[in-house]
């Protein structure tokens, strides 16, 4: 008999979660698991991956509170009687209420990481929350020690019903480019450009206005606007604050150096085109874009939060630097442009970490694992 589970979610929008848990269900084994989504607003892009058939359903919730919604999803929860209901980050907390409403009584809620509005999981009334549902909830799920510290000490989550377990990386599809001058010529690349990276939803909590006085900032010879620049910063992704940032771009002089690619289903070879990868963000779960660029052989630059320094071994396989410090960074990257041995050398110990550390197999049996044991009523 499967065990079928029932995955709630924000959206299937672009996005690290997301990007986990389609993963998540293309390697489960489908002679154990059966799976279906809720999206508590729409679907989106990311449904595309799924390899097989999988039942999603969208609520389509708008901004601000919907009182109702724990009844909307009680309503589907029933419909699809799944045997475990999963539900990821505050802006799911509503389907662990809903799914005891349909009678089931096994919860998973996992954490993954925090919104702009609250990066240090200080908010009292979300706290409170978490607390008062935690006797519904059969098990708790983090993606980094940081977060699994947060909820036992400060959240106070009982520790026995808390597990870490970190997010994987394909290391297949991810990997270091064997021919880079091919990789480059296809994209447009020259082969002497030093391209700094940055992939990622365009959100204030991911600070790409940071990076960008960073980039600006940064010590390397340059010649006029009618010459080729030697260093280029990709940005990958969109959102809400892509317009600031063009305009951020424009008033630090460093537009024509900046190429904003937008939405790409190309992320594999945009990585193996990259020099430096850097994660700017004020708050963290554990970065699936950091585990690709380490993946792909690239230095890692990012910031000292969250799950970032587990991933991140300072200056062996990239370098952390304090949230928010441009000038901070333009001098990590600034080394990096000047030290190429050092560039090749992190790179190299980034993809042996992940290969070691951070496989999507290792993460694929942990779940497996754990929907096993909660599915047998272990609490």
């Amino acid at each position: 008999m499967k065990i079928k589970i029932l995955h709630v979610l924000h959206s299937l929008q672009v996005g690290g979660l997301e990007n986990g848990v389609v993963n998540l269900i293309n390697r489960l084994d489908l002679g154990r698991f059966e799976h279906a989504i809720c999206c508590v607003s729409t679907s989106g892009p990311m449904a595309e991956r799924l390899t097989n058939p999988v039942r999603i359903v969208e609520l389509g919730k708008g901004a601000g509170r919907d009182y109702l919604l724990p009844l909307k999803l009680a309503r589907v929860i029933r419909d699809i009687a799944p045997d475990i209901v999963h539900t990821r980050n505050w802006g799911t907390i509503d389907g662990v209420v809903a799914a005891r409403l349909a009678g089931i009584n096994r919860i998973i809620h996992g954490e993954h990481g925090r919104e702009a509005t609250d990066p240090g999981g200080a908010n009292a009334r979300r706290k409170r929350a978490r607390k008062l549902l935690a006797p519904l909830v059969s098990r708790f799920v983090t993606v980094s020690d940081d977060l699994q510290r947060w909820l036992v000490s400060d959240v106070g989550i009982p520790g026995h019903k808390v597990q870490r377990i970190i997010n994987g990386v394909d290391t297949v599809r991810f990997n270091p480019a064997e021919d880079r001058r091919r990789v480059r010529e296809a994209l447009g690349v020259g082969s002497d450009l030093f391209v700094v990276g940055t992939v990622g939803r365009l959100d204030p909590v991911k600070d790409q206005q940071t990076l960008l006085r960073a980039f600006a900032a940064m010590d390397v010879p340059l010649a006029g606007r009618g010459s080729n620049p030697p260093c280029e910063l990709f940005v990958v992704g969109s959102g809400p604050e892509e317009k600031a940032l063009r305009t951020v771009a424009g008033e630090l002089g460093i537009a024509y150096r900046v190429r904003f690619l937008g939405e790409r289903a190309d992320i594999p070879d945009l990585m193996r085109a990259m020099d430096i990868f850097v994660l700017p963000s004020i708050a963290e779960g554990i970065s699936n874009t950091i585990l690709e660029a380490m993946a792909s052989g690239l230095p890692v630059v990012a910031s000292r939060i969250g799950g970032n320094p587990e991933l991140v071994d300072d200056m062996k396989c990239g370098a952390l630097f304090t949230p928010g410090d441009s000038r901070q960074i333009a001098h990590l990257l600034s080394s990096y442009y000047r030290d190429s041995g050092m560039r090749v050398s992190h790179g190299f110990r980034g993809r042996e970490r992940v290969e070691e550390m951070f496989s999507l197999a290792r993460m694929v049996y942990e779940y497996g694992e754990l929907y096993t044991t909660v599915y047998r009523r272990v609490r």
